[in-house]
């Protein structure tokens, strides 16, 4: 019993231990994909930022390794996200990862007119700097199922976000995505932002997407304009200068043309005013004319001589109240940027980038923002607390904790930042760094205070019916400016009077002066008219500042007051002369508003963009018709005579678009060959997109009309064709207006040329089977249809010329019905047993008369190849019994053979009949090369051949190659 329990036993056990190792190693497997699918992709905006979230999330224990990008490290750890613990990994990119740019020849600043730019296909993409970084995405979210966006919390920041998502859905369209907020990068911020994560804002970054196509397609439609004329019209000064143009680049520059030119206007003006003044132990008052000034001197003359008359002064009134100066409001960005400028002498750029720095370090909060007031949940007492060790302010500090923090609350919140604060205390930073920090920490701790407390007593005295007055300030408490230094507020001593009193001033006279012109503009200045106007955000002011200055268009005439230079004043002065309101802020602050509309859901981005599209496009067309007006403006500044432009670069012409690629939907126009003349057409993806069709020799001119094929459809507009005189005889006349998509067969077989539908049919078909058979070498031309780098080899053998078929210029559309036909109305030729056929051998299209005679809408046979085949002809209606050769005839059925049978004899026979000139040939016909070729004999049996793709068991209309 024993002995058969472990005989059966034994089998069992290992049975089990397999089953169970089996399952272990299952077990592990699916444990290995769930660790593999649990980890968390994280992405910052910068590499410090992505390394102090790292340092916080983690504790300081996060794991350094290198992504394809040497500037952009990964960091990984360990975190608790979302009750599970998860394998963290955060990277960064370095600002946008993607950008808008025009797409083919576009780019080309020559390639078209710049008008054409504002309907150019845009295209965002990554650029060879980044493709780095977006490879090192594209790997690490293969390990991930969630994705979390951890870039600035504005505008730009959101659309880099989604710039983000885009090449992670690319590779893992199921990956969770979430948003990270955060106004400041430490410990209590990272992990706040963790347990608050939100969805992208996707409406926010759609408004980004709007400026940035609406400044790619106005930037570079004014910039070509400008640089190309203008360094042509002025080659000494301007030949190698880019006159660049932005919509928020030229209202600045406006500011900057407008103050200069209200202080060239002014005319000074002399005035006249009365002074009292009151000396009681050297303390003097002054007492101030209530009349302020007069324009007219015998007036003031007048009341002067009054007051001479009896100086005796008697005190009317005396008003004491308090007086407070108030503390500032939390600070923002626009008033960082002009305290700056104004106090510490540091231009906004450097002051941007020095607090992006400070941001970066985890020392400030984040710098760009558009609040000023304190939100509820932000611990104030806190932030004041770290700043009680310093030995410049920590006294204050304590005060302020003392009694309390009292924030002074603006009325402008972005709902995305906090006012810059600090949020870290250090001491060791030095420069400009050392300035900035200071002025944050000092600004945050005075606008938490209490505002200035003081005494104003005003005087008001009256010397025979002239009314004068004096005021004096007694300040009782500094408060917040012991702290902030970077206003004053200054006692003023006066005596102590008493109502009804009377005195005699020590001194009254009269004195004169003159008006003063408005002073020339500051960064401060010009950054408060910015953010008046709505030119640009906080976020941009200094950018633009900074490219007018880049641009030479403004300078600084002592280091700190802007003045325009001949550049820039002659470029504003052009385009009002022109009646735009171009270096206006008109233009620019209504797309800002649009802006905001978009990203609060109250218009579509699609609206704002087409709206805005055409506004500026009318503006632009104007503007090249009248472009002589800007060469005048600059002429005058620039002390230079304009050169005369020939006539055809006078005004540019915008170039129509034939129609759309069918490879990538870009515009098809019409080019001219570089090197050997003629023309053809072109996408404008080249080189991305190669389509192109290329015209033969014998065309001469090529013009897009504005009329559209009524076959084809709106899109498609139709050529008109000069071609060489008589080149298209019989056909068609030396003037044509035709379609070339693919509805005119005839014009396209006669051209020897491919609609591009057929030459991506043919494309697609190749990849997917075995090319058919090519014709041999003798029995056509190269196709019209090649690639942008090549060109068509076309034979000028000269066609039969018919007196039936008159000389004229005139264009012959073509009749309803024959529009009306179906595609295979030239294969008639191939349907029944009658096969005619040419002198080439191969069956012979049907063609039909266009040109004004007595012919006209007669059909009749034709060699297939076109101008590169045989010279075969016949009438249709001669096709009976084989009648009627291909000669010259005044009528139908005359000509050379007119009444006798063909070769071909009568009945079911192959008919080949050609014209030969002075007789009819026979026997076999020589090609070209010298090879011999047969007719084919008749054979009611014979294979029936293709004339599209030259295959056997088939004819031209049942071809799969249509």
């Amino acid at each position: 019993m024993n002995s058969c329990y472990i005989s059966l036993w034994n089998p069992l056990h290992k049975l089990f231990k397999k089953s169970l190792s089996s399952l272990q190693k299952c077990t592990l497997s699916s444990s290995e994909l769930k660790e593999n699918g649990m980890k968390v992709l994280n992405v910052a905006e910068k590499n410090d930022v992505a390394k102090n979230l790292a340092f916080f999330l983690s504790g300081g224990n996060s794991r350094k390794r290198e992504g394809f990008s040497v500037y952009n490290k990964i960091y990984e750890f360990e975190y608790n996200f979302q009750g599970t613990r998860r394998q963290m990994i955060m990277t960064s990119v370095s600002g946008h990862l993607l950008n808008n740019e025009f797409m083919g020849t576009y780019k080309n600043w020559k390639s078209c007119n710049p008008l054409s730019l504002f309907d150019a296909p845009v295209n965002k993409s990554c650029t060879q700097d980044y493709e780095p970084i977006k490879r090192t995405l594209e790997r690490e979210i293969k390990s991930c199922n969630t994705l979390i966006i951890w870039t600035d919390c504005d505008r730009e920041g959101e659309n880099i976000g989604f710039e983000i998502i885009t090449v992670c859905k690319a590779v893992k369209s199921n990956i969770k995505i979430f948003r990270a907020k955060f106004s400041e990068i430490t410990a209590q911020s990272a992990r706040r932002a963790m347990e608050t994560l939100g969805q992208p804002n996707k409406r926010v970054s759609d408004a980004v997407d709007v400026r940035s196509e609406l400044d790619l397609r106005i930037g570079a439609a004014f910039t070509r304009f400008q640089t190309l004329r203008l360094q042509q019209v002025f080659p000494t000064l301007l030949s190698n200068s880019v006159i660049s143009y932005g919509s928020c680049q030229f209202p600045t520059l406006g500011f900057v043309v407008e103050r200069y030119k209200a202080i060239e206007r002014f005319v000074p003006e002399k005035f006249w005013k009365i002074k009292v003044l009151h000396v009681v132990n050297d303390l003097t008052v002054e007492f101030v004319w209530k009349r302020v000034r007069l324009f007219d001197q015998l007036m003031c003359q007048v009341l002067f001589e009054r007051c001479l008359e009896d100086m005796t002064a008697t005190v009317e009134k005396i008003t004491s109240k308090p007086k407070s100066k108030w503390r500032p409001l939390p600070l923002d960005t626009v008033e960082l940027e002009k305290i700056s400028s104004r106090k510490l002498k540091i231009n906004a750029k450097e002051t941007m980038a020095i607090a992006e720095k400070l941001y970066t370090k985890g020392l400030i909060s984040y710098p760009r923002t558009e609040t000023n007031i304190f939100p509820k949940e932000l611990n104030l007492r806190n932030l004041v607390e770290m700043h009680t060790s310093s030995p410049n302010w920590g006294d204050f500090a304590s005060r302020i904790l003392n009694n309390g923090p009292n924030p002074r609350q603006g009325k402008k919140s972005d709902q995305a930042h906090p006012p810059i604060h600090p949020t870290k205390y250090v001491d060791n930073l030095s420069g400009n760094e050392a300035k900035i920090y200071e002025y944050v920490v000092r600004h945050f701790l005075a606008c938490l205070s209490k505002d200035a407390v003081g005494h104003e007593t005003i005087v008001d005295i009256d010397i025979n019916n002239e009314k004068f007055v004096a005021n004096g300030l007694m300040i009782l408490e500094k408060n917040y400016l012991e702290v902030y230094p970077y206003e004053k507020w200054n006692s003023k001593e006066i005596h102590i009077y008493q109502q009804g009193q009377i005195f005699r001033p020590t001194s009254l006279d009269i004195v004169d002066g003159e008006t003063s012109p408005p002073k020339l503009l500051t960064e401060a200045d010009l950054i408060a008219l910015m953010e008046k106007h709505g030119i640009g955000t906080d976020a941009t002011h200094a950018e633009h500042i900074d490219k007018i200055k880049f641009r030479r268009y403004v300078g600084l005439e002592d280091g700190i007051h802007f003045v325009p230079g001949h550049l820039g004043i002659g470029l504003v002065d052009g385009y009002d002369n022109m009646g735009f309101p171009m270096s206006k802020p008109n233009l620019r602050a209504e797309l800002e508003a649009d802006l905001v509309r978009i990203c609060n859901g109250e218009k579509q981005p699609e609206l704002v963009l087409a709206e805005q599209i055409a506004k500026y496009k009318e503006v632009f067309r104007i503007a090249q018709e009248q472009a002589d007006k800007l060469d005048e403006a600059l002429s005058k500044y620039m002390n230079a005579q304009p050169e005369v432009l020939p006539i055809d670069q006078r005004t540019v012409q915008e170039s129509l678009t034939v129609m759309k690629c069918v490879g990538c939907n870009s515009d098809i126009n019409v080019k001219t060959r570089p090197n050997s003349g003629g023309y053809f057409l072109g996408c404008m993806g080249y080189p991305e997109c190669k389509m192109a069709i290329w015209f033969p020799t014998n065309v001469l001119e090529v013009e897009v009309t504005t009329n559209t094929c009524t076959v084809c459809g709106p899109g498609i507009r139709l050529l008109k064709f000069k071609f060489r005189p008589g080149s298209m005889n019989p056909y068609y006349p030396n003037t044509y207006i035709g379609c070339v998509n693919g509805c005119d067969e005839d014009l396209l077989e006669l051209m020897d040329i491919q609609p591009f539908s057929a030459r991506l049919r043919n494309r697609v078909q190749s990849q997917t089977a075995p090319p058919a058979r090519l014709p041999s070498q003798n029995s056509s031309v190269s196709s019209g249809y090649a690639s942008m780098n090549g060109g068509s080899s076309v034979r000028s053998d000269d066609w039969p010329s018919m007196d039936v078929f008159q000389n004229s210029t005139n264009n012959m559309p073509r009749s309803n019905e024959r529009n009306q036909r179906p595609r295979n109305h030239n294969n008639q030729n191939l349907d029944g047993d009658s096969l005619v056929c040419c002198t080439c051998g191969e069956p012979a299209r049907r063609l039909t008369v266009m040109k004004e005679s007595v012919n006209k809408g007669r059909q009749f046979y034709s060699c297939h190849k076109g101008m590169g085949g045989c010279s075969f002809f016949q009438w249709a209606d001669d096709d009976d019994g084989g009648n009627g050769g291909g000669g010259r005839g005044d009528g139908p059925g005359g000509g050379r053979g007119g009444g006798g049978k063909g070769r071909g004899g009568g009945g079911n026979g192959l008919k080949t009949q050609q014209f030969k000139g002075k007789g009819w040939g026979d026997g076999p016909t020589q090609s070209k090369k010298g090879v011999t070729k047969k007719r084919p004999a008749s054979s009611q049996g014979s294979s029936r051949k293709c004339s599209k793709c030259f295959m056997t068991g088939h004819t031209r209309n049942r071809c799969p190659e249509l």
